[in-house]
């Protein structure tokens, strides 16, 4: 991890800055950090010292159960916050979260903003519509995973986890995620290959069609 700093950290502040979510003056605390692909943002179990404004870049959410399975839970995207259940609740317990990509964050630190985020009414409203968003689309991919063929949600959950062109997610990985066997994925990676949206790269995969996969994938809101 890399604390931007002077002109960069500036830079990052007059484009992205979150500053006017607050009613008091935040931006003196707030540092920009920069995360490499497979960096992990938070470890799991570990309390975060920082409430997190993804920038740039795309992140993973993870979880490991008592029998030590290791689920991918759902996706962190730009505009999200990461941290945002431990300012609430200093009992709670992190959840991994790992970058797919190179992802840059605006981080505040709790120490010295804790108490009075949690007193700022015009923030705490922008937090709540943030939760809000937030369960309704988990409780849209729960629907989505009974509602629509693999082909469609493998499309959307390629785009999401993407680097660049690269898709290199592991497939027992996607199959938990997805919900469905081994054979299947492997069946619809394939499609993929046939009809030239994909094209094998050693162990990863190489997104040839992105117009393709975004048009199977929108059909997951479109309906």
């Amino acid at each position: 991890m890399e604390i931007y700093r002077s002109e960069k950290r500036q830079r990052y502040l007059e484009e992205a800055s979150i500053g006017h979510l607050f009613s008091f003056p935040i931006e003196e605390f707030m540092e920009v950090h920069k995360y490499e692909r497979d960096e992990w943002i938070i470890q799991e179990g570990k309390r975060p010292d920082f409430l997190f404004y993804v920038i740039e870049g795309k992140a993973k959410i993870y979880v490991t159960h008592h029998n030590g399975k290791v689920s991918l839970l759902n996706f962190v995207q730009p505009m999200d916050y990461i941290g945002e259940m431990e300012l609430l609740n200093q009992t709670y317990y992190s959840k991994g979260i790992q970058t797919s990509t190179e992802t840059v964050c605006i981080a505040i630190p709790f120490h010295a903003c804790r108490t009075k985020m949690l007193e700022d009414a015009k923030f705490l409203r922008e937090l709540a519509k943030f939760l809000s968003i937030k369960s309704t689309q988990m409780a849209a991919k729960y629907a989505q995973s009974r509602s629509f063929p693999l082909e469609n949600r493998l499309a959307d959950f390629i785009l999401q986890t993407a680097d660049g062109e690269m898709y290199k997610e592991k497939h027992v990985t996607v199959c938990d995620f997805l919900g469905v066997t081994y054979r299947h994925l492997l069946y619809v990676l394939a499609q993929f290959c046939d009809k030239g949206y994909l094209q094998k790269d050693g162990r990863h995969y190489r997104i040839l069609q992105p117009n393709a996969l975004n048009k199977l994938a929108g059909m997951l809101t479109n309906e």
